[in-house]
């Protein structure tokens, strides 16, 4: 999720959790990550980082977090069918990294096949995931690329050029964040898993998820100038329009709303 103002992610999160074990078979750990900003909302540096190895439709994380309304502007969460390296908490997407005294987060739902760069300096992974493999050789090479901090739109044409070397290697559909923006990438077509995205904005209107018998009218949480994007592997919702992304498209959201990078 990304949005132009701290937003509570309780709704989404609820039909997303019960995808894990119950209503879909990613039942091999789960995890969220929330970006915050200190008291005056100058920033979002500030990071909320929850991973579990057990399912996430009865993981008592995810009840906590059910009940925790955290608001925040970057939101990624992850349920994992472990395809590479064993059902583990250090194997449990999102992944962190620091770089450029920024949280980065990642996840990645896919499966990569013969890639196996080389890793040096700060990036290495914990677990044995492709994946976590993938984000270290990501962070890598932006660190290589750019000398001090880049804007949106230079990360954003850096992460296109990563993205089209990791694809050949199989499935390769992620998001990225590093608080100020969220970046997602789509290789496959949404019919073979690959992804989806709404942009919420004035006048809201009720939903009601795919997931369990529950709606809400977001006209009574928003506020007219609030605008929301939520970037999805399976739409979350039944009475709302969901745009595809095209096989091989990254596209990058800032403030709730959505660009080709």
């Amino acid at each position: 999720m990304n949005c132009n103002a701290p937003t509570d992610v309780t709704f989404s999160f609820r039909g997303f959790a019960q995808r894990g074990g119950q209503t879909d078979h990613h039942a091999d750990g789960w995890g969220i990550a929330f970006f915050e900003g200190d008291a005056a909302g100058a920033d979002d540096k500030g990071l909320r980082h929850f991973v579990d190895h057990q399912p996430a439709c009865s993981s008592p994380v995810a009840e906590l977090i059910s009940r925790y309304p955290i608001k925040s502007r970057n939101v990624i969460a992850h349920i994992r069918k472990a395809t590479q390296g064993r059902v583990a908490l250090e194997n449990c997407h999102p992944f962190v990294r620091e770089l450029w005294g920024r949280y980065w987060v990642f996840a990645h739902n896919g499966d990569l096949k013969d890639f196996a760069p080389r890793l040096h300096g700060s990036f290495k992974p914990v677990g044995s995931t492709d994946s976590e493999r993938a984000f270290c050789w990501i962070m890598q090479e932006l660190a290589k690329s750019h000398a001090g901090v880049p804007s949106v739109h230079e990360l954003s044409i850096t992460l296109r050029e990563l993205a089209a070397n990791i694809a050949p290697h199989g499935t390769f559909n992620f998001l990225l964040s590093n608080g100020q923006a969220l970046w997602a990438h789509a290789s496959t077509k949404p019919d073979s898993q690959g992804l989806y995205y709404i942009e919420r904005q004035h006048p809201f209107a009720h939903a009601t998820l795919s997931d369990e018998d529950v709606s809400v009218d977001f006209a009574e949480h928003t506020n007219a100038s609030d605008r929301v994007a939520v970037v999805v592997s399976a739409p979350l919702t039944t009475n709302e329009h969901w745009t595809a992304f095209a096989p091989g498209e990254l596209k990058v959201f800032e403030g709730g709303v959505s660009g080709s990078a």
